[in-house]
């Protein structure tokens, strides 16, 4: 049924919300509060409004969110915008009745671990299919009628932040939600893509047979044969061949291994990578230990 209703992937992303909502109010409560720590995005707004006029965090992160909600449901579909919204107020009600506790004052590790939990939090609910952080529908929103690219939109609202901070608390205070910011988007891209990155390789060889069996039979690895033809050389541009172009997708793990099985047939294999966000289904992992 293509509407059925899958259990352990609802329980599953509550849990994940959960987690995310946790993390994220320990990052703000436990690091960057109590410091005067900002950070991007509209979390960061909502600290610098929070910092500038000591308004309940909490309501501020809801009240600065709604538009990008109500965006997100037009963008995106009513369902995510219902689980960002339950997120965030959950998030307020966090940050108002647990007493998280204040870890340190040092700025570099409140700017580093902040940062990180903050990160794993907003990464944990994305992965749910919510967003803690308004931000990047904004830049969905803004990218069809404007013609930037996602980065680029984010990157330009969040120099806007970062100056209001250097004018209003010092460019030292700018430089570290800088840092802050850096780490908890990294950080949200180990969450949401995951630590253990794909690699697509392509291989173009006189002795494709061989190394597709090695590849097969002794990596476990599922490949994909595309037709092609090699030569056209410029000594030599009537000269051609017909060949087997080998695709694979590994871990960044094995990419060692695949380079020395593809050498050992053929030192001259045309062998080039490409990183990979995301790959589901096919044979992606081994069946056996390293």
């Amino acid at each position: 049924m293509a509407h059925s209703f899958d259990l352990k992937a609802a329980i599953q992303d509550v849990l994940y919300v959960i987690a995310g909502v946790l993390f994220a109010s320990f990052a703000m409560k436990s690091f960057l509060t109590p410091n005067h720590f900002l950070d991007g995005g509209v979390t960061g707004v909502s600290l610098l409004f929070h910092e500038i006029t000591h308004f309940n965090l909490g309501i501020a992160l809801i009240l600065l969110n709604i538009p990008f909600i109500i965006m997100g449901a037009v963008q995106i579909g009513r369902r995510f915008a219902w689980r960002t919204l339950l997120s965030i107020i959950a998030m307020a009600l966090c940050l108002e009745l647990i007493k998280f506790p204040v870890i340190t004052s040092d700025k570099l590790l409140v700017a580093i671990f902040g940062g990180f939990f903050l990160g794993l939090g907003i990464g944990l609910g994305m992965r749910a299919g919510a967003a803690l952080d308004g931000i990047e529908v904004l830049a969905l929103y803004t990218l069809k009628r404007v013609g930037l690219t996602i980065t680029e939109i984010i990157l330009g609202l969040n120099a806007l932040l970062f100056l209001i901070a250097a004018v209003h608390f010092g460019l030292e205070t700018a430089f570290y939600a800088m840092l802050t910011y850096y780490i908890a988007t990294r950080t949200i891209d180990y969450v949401v893509e995951g630590l253990e990155e794909y690699t697509g390789v392509t291989i173009i060889s006189g002795q494709s047979d061989l190394i597709k069996e090695k590849l097969a039979l002794e990596m476990g690895r599922g490949i994909t044969v595309y037709k092609g033809e090699r030569g056209y050389l410029r000594d030599s541009f009537e000269v051609k061949h017909d060949c087997d172009i080998i695709f694979i997708v590994i871990t960044r793990l094995e990419v060692r291994k695949l380079r020395s099985v593809v050498t050992m047939i053929d030192p001259k294999a045309f062998v080039f990578t490409n990183t990979i966000k995301e790959a589901a289904g096919g044979v992606l992992k081994r069946h056996h230990g390293h």
